[in-house]
């Protein structure tokens, strides 16, 4: 290893040894109840709720995955997904955040969102806690399994390391993680994590750029490709067994331009409808000690959302100014941003902004690992199997279950030429569609019922997989992203079934109200 890759190894080290400290910090506090474990108490400030969400939100997608897209086809489809993810993150901090922490409070004091949910229908039988706990620990290991492929790129790309070995480390340093440290450390390590981030991006983003000769060359660099540089058309790189051709002169051949027309821009401004179903940013408006510093946290993290997203676009743009063949593939162009920070800045300051990478994976990953394990041991075990088991049977479980599911996130992971984006883009319709629905309902429609709920959920997690297996491959129209139909259809079906179903109880209805007028009392 040369001097350069060991400084950058170095300050990578000394990154990870603090995340691991911060678990260390919050152990005991984590471990006195299931409670602190798994929502920290309810003693989140605003900036650790508006910070460590966004930061576990994002993952190493924002880094890797998103700039990837920018390189590999240009504007139009990854500005689009920037913008409806902006739009989401706002709508749902203005409108669900204050809501769903009063509701939670009041709804039998529920710390997951299955426990919600089923509380908000005064389940007996825990039917839409099971089903709710089963989506989530499905669609949780997914989106797991993709921070295992993020942490193995990294250190291949950047070291020669092997990707397999990478991965299953970088499982493992999470599984310890959380299992020492819980929410509280999960929530304080995303705060720090997400500043690591915003800082990355706007590091590699302002080298780049100057790196590139300036703005104006960069965008006369790229306007030479077909529809690289288009909100309305799409770059189509030329491929030959998956791998991008390339002219005699070594320059990367592109396709005649595709169209990017409206329902393209609508099916990815669907992205935005993924937030209100994302149990690891719903429970973040769950854990805020005071109802009314949600205002804050909402300008909080739709500032940090916007600069980051942004940032994450035009470091694609520029870095195919930059190296316009090194990355020939569409996984490969997901290391753009490893790349760049490697080939631009000092080694330290490389191996910091690097960490960048590493702080995104983690913050995500450990949110992700963690909110499975809840459904599993929280919901499943202690809710409907074992109902009398104890907090240190249940504390048990719960680590049991971590090691499960890490272990299954790295099958999944196991192929190296697995595109980040992709299995963040499933696991997001997964959780939009299936929650999201039905949270809204919940929380704004008295008149949902039960049936309607389970109804709505299975419809909606359902059609995620039969439209991107059967339906999609077909082409034309069909081709949108699966979380807009599926989205659609759980709605139509949680307000049908809940029209012919019996209205909910007296008890329910009181409740709704309580929880409506919850903020005069806050």
């Amino acid at each position: 290893m040369t001097g350069d890759k060991l400084q950058m190894l170095i300050a990578m080290f000394a990154y990870m040894t603090l995340v691991v400290l911060i678990g260390l910090y919050y152990a005991k506090r984590a471990n006195e109840s299931s409670e602190n474990f798994f929502i920290g108490g309810r003693t989140i400030g605003p900036w650790v709720t508006a910070l460590s969400a966004e930061a576990s939100d994002m993952s190493g997608w924002l880094l890797m995955g998103l700039p990837g897209v920018a390189y590999w086809f240009g504007l139009s489809d990854a500005i689009w997904t920037a913008i409806g993810l902006a739009l989401g993150t706002y709508i749902n901090w203005l409108f669900v955040a204050k809501r769903l922490r009063s509701y939670s409070a009041i709804s039998g004091d529920s710390i997951t969102i299955p426990d919600f949910l089923s509380n908000r229908f005064k389940e007996k039988k825990k039917v839409i806690m099971t089903i709710s706990a089963l989506f989530i620990l499905v669609f949780f290991t997914v989106y797991a399994s993709s921070c295992f492929v993020t942490v193995g790129k990294l250190f291949n790309a950047i070291f020669g390391i092997n990707y397999q070995l990478m991965m299953i480390l970088g499982a493992v340093f999470v599984l310890f993680y959380v299992i020492i440290g819980g929410f509280l450390a999960e929530s304080a390590s995303d705060f720090m994590q997400s500043l690591v981030m915003i800082f990355a991006l706007v590091v590699i983003l302002s080298v780049g750029i100057f790196s590139a000769g300036g703005v104006s060359n960069i965008v006369s660099n790229i306007r030479q490709i077909p529809g690289f540089f288009e909100f309305f058309g799409i770059a189509t790189p030329l491929v030959e067994d998956g791998v991008q051709k390339l002219s005699q002169a070594g320059q990367p051949l592109f396709s005649q331009a595709g169209s990017y027309g409206f329902l393209s821009v609508i099916s990815t401004l669907s992205w935005g409808l993924g937030y209100f179903g994302m149990p690891h940013v719903l429970l973040r408006f769950m854990a805020i000690r005071k109802l009314d510093e949600l205002d804050k946290s909402r300008r909080i993290a739709t500032t940090w959302c916007v600069i980051s997203l942004v940032a994450a676009v035009a470091i694609g743009l520029v870095g195919r100014t930059l190296y316009p063949n090194a990355l020939l593939t569409r996984s490969d162009a997901e290391s753009i941003f490893v790349l760049m920070g490697s080939n631009l800045l000092p080694p330290l300051i490389a191996g910091i902004v690097m960490s960048g990478i590493l702080a995104a994976t983690i913050s995500s990953s450990d949110s992700y690992l963690l909110i499975a394990t809840s459904a599993v041991s929280k919901n499943i075990y202690h809710g409907i199997i074992r109902k009398k088991a104890s907090d240190k049977e249940v504390m048990i479980v719960s680590r049991i279950t971590l090691l499960l599911i890490a272990i299954v996130g790295i099958i999944i992971a196991l192929d190296e030429g697995s595109v980040i984006f992709k299995i963040v883009s499933f696991a997001w319709a997964g959780f939009g569609a299936t929650f999201g629905p039905i949270i809204l309902f919940s929380l704004f429609w008295k008149r949902t019922t039960q049936s309607g709920a389970i109804a709505g959920m299975i419809s909606g997690g359902s059609m995620v997989f039969i439209w991107n297996y059967l339906i999609k491959p077909l082409g034309g129209v069909f081709d949108i992203y699966e979380l807009l139909p599926a989205f659609v259809i759980s709605c139509v079906v949680i307000v049908v079934v809940s029209l012919l179903s019996e209205k909910p109880s007296q008890e329910i209805i009181d409740e709704f109200e309580r929880a409506k007028a919850y903020k005069l009392e806050a």
